[in-house]
C-alpha cells in the first residue's frame, strides 16, 4: 500500500527517525477501524518533549476540518508568563495552571499539549481521542541539546542524564496509556 498524500505531509513534519513506525501503524490500521470524532470530544496531540506535535498540529487540524490548539501558547497567552520560567521556578502552579487550561477550552478541537502533560494527567484524557506523536531518543536528544529555551525537569544532574531519565519514564508510562499512534490515526481518518 503506497503512503496517501496526507500520511506524505505528516511525515515531514516528524522525526525521520520514527517514519517506518508510523507507517507500519498506518498500513497496519484496520479497515472499517471507529474514530470517535463527535463535536465534544478533543483530538490530544501528545508525546515527549520535542516530538513535533506543534508541527504536526495544523496539518491534522486541516485533515479533519477542526480549529487547532497550542495549549503550551495558549497558557503564555492566559497568564501572559514566560513558560520555561514558569516551569522552572514553580512546576506545581504550572500543572494545575496546563490542566485548568485544557478542562476549560471549547469542545470539538484539535490540541497540542505539553510533553509533561499525558504523563502528569492521563486522566484529563478520558473521553478524548489521545494520538501520540513519535520521536526517537536519539532525535530526542539532539534537540534538547540544541533547544537551550526549553526548561529543565530535573534540575540536580546533568542534562545528559535528565534527558535519558525523563524519556525513560515517560516512555514506561506512555505504553501503558490508552492512545492512537499517529499511523493508525491518520488511516482511521481517510478511512471514515
Amino acid at each position: 500500500m503506497s503512503a496517501s498524500a496526507a500520511l506524505n505531509t505528516v511525515l515531514k513534519a516528524i522525526d525521520e527517525r520514527a517514519h517506518g513506525r508510523v507507517i507500519a501503524d498506518y498500513e497496519a490500521a484496520p479497515r472499517g477501524a471507529s474514530l470517535p470524532l463527535d463535536g465534544a470530544r478533543q483530538v490530544v496531540l501528545v508525546g515527549h518533549r520535542a516530538a513535533g506535535k506543534s508541527r504536526v498540529l495544523p496539518i491534522l487540524a486541516e485533515l479533519i476540518g477542526r480549529e487547532a490548539i497550542d495549549l503550551d501558547r495558549e497558557l503564555g497567552r492566559m497568564h501572559r508568563r514566560d513558560l520555561r520560567e514558569w516551569v522552572a521556578s514553580d512546576p506545581a502552579s504550572f500543572r494545575a495552571a496546563e490542566r485548568a487550561a485544557f478542562a476549560a477550552l471549547p469542545p470539538g478541537r484539535i490540541v497540542a499539549v505539553g510533553g509533561g502533560f499525558w504523563f502528569h494527567n492521563p486522566d484529563a484524557l478520558e473521553g478524548h481521542v489521545v494520538v501520540q506523536v513519535p520521536v526517537s531518543f536519539r532525535t530526542y536528544r539532539e534537540r534538547l541539546l540544541a533547544d537551550t529555551s526549553r526548561p529543565r525537569l530535573v534540575s540536580d544532574v546533568s542534562l545528559e542524564e535528565e534527558i535519558r531519565t525523563v524519556y525513560r519514564a515517560r516512555e514506561i508510562a506512555y505504553r501503558t496509556l490508552p492512545h492512537r499512534t499517529l499511523g493508525a490515526f491518520v488511516a482511521a481518518v481517510e478511512r471514515r
